[in-house]
């Protein structure tokens, strides 16, 4: 019996160690992704740094790195379904992926309908114009138009920021971050509500238009989304942040695309 019972532990430790998971008590990867032999994860690739096609029109970025991080110690090949702001959500709860490695910041209005991992990485969001465009505060934001994607964190925090101030401004949605740059870059609008590192892509890629930024609106986490009742995947992925969170590895990935380290302590919300 003895025998037996030392057999089943190492079985168990190797097929831990197989798809990543080495502590005492680990949570193992869910079965439906074994049997399936790989994970499926949405990634908005048109939203660089987090997403973007290289020379050879292949994915990369810090969530692509991310999300392959992930199925390198699932032990599973990695599918990336591509999304935009506005459908992460809908894929996930479509059941179209196993989750969202996608700039997913966490917002108390998404966790009414999904789930999110112990959060990774932050996510600040800002508006930028001109230098010379007069803004300093909320309510200089009146009668102006300002360009934001759609479903975005700073889409959320744009539209909070203008009720909660009484200002009356125009935003424009466009469907993802990609036509939301464009239409900055070609003057079709002047200020741009988005995330910092897309604020900051947008003014070094147009260096003419001699954007900055001129309103903090907020600081998110960001967090791997998922389905409510999910707990198997969600012990998992959680266990996972923290391992890659405490190993450096994480963190590596956010200094290379952000050029910053990670605070020492990531807000849950």
């Amino acid at each position: 019996m003895l025998k037996l019972k030392l057999a089943a532990t190492a079985a168990s430790l190797v097929i831990g160690l197989a798809f990543g998971v080495t502590a005492a008590g680990a949570a193992d990867v869910p079965v439906a992704i074994k049997e399936r032999g790989k994970v499926i994860v949405a990634i908005d690739v048109s939203h660089p740094p987090y997403g973007m096609l290289d020379s050879e029109a292949k994915e990369t970025g810090s969530d692509v790195e991310t999300a392959k991080l992930l199925a390198e110690d699932m032990g599973v090949p990695l599918e990336i379904v591509p999304v935009s702001g506005a459908n992460r959500v809908p894929s996930l709860i479509s059941r179209k992926v196993d989750m969202v490695i996608a700039s997913f910041s966490i917002t108390a209005e998404r966790k009414k309908v999904i789930d999110y991992s112990k959060p990774y990485g932050v996510i600040p969001v800002v508006v930028s114009a001109s230098k010379d465009t007069a803004i300093k505060a909320p309510a200089d934001l009146a009668g102006k138009s300002l360009a934001v994607a759609r479903g975005t964190t700073a889409d959320i925090e744009l539209t909070r920021i203008v009720k909660d101030n009484g200002v009356d401004a125009n935003i424009v949605r466009y469907e993802d971050e990609a036509t939301t740059n464009t239409a900055v870059a070609t003057g079709q609008q002047n200020i741009l509500a988005a995330a910092l590192s897309t604020a900051n892509e947008v003014a070094e890629q147009n260096p003419a238009l001699n954007l900055e930024v001129k309103l903090d609106m907020a600081a998110y986490p960001m967090a791997v989304g998922l389905r409510k009742g999910d707990d198997e995947l969600k012990a998992w992925v959680d266990e996972w942040v923290a391992k890659n969170l405490e190993n450096g590895k994480l963190n590596a990935i956010y200094e290379k695309y952000f050029h910053q380290s990670l605070p020492k302590t990531i807000p849950e919300e």
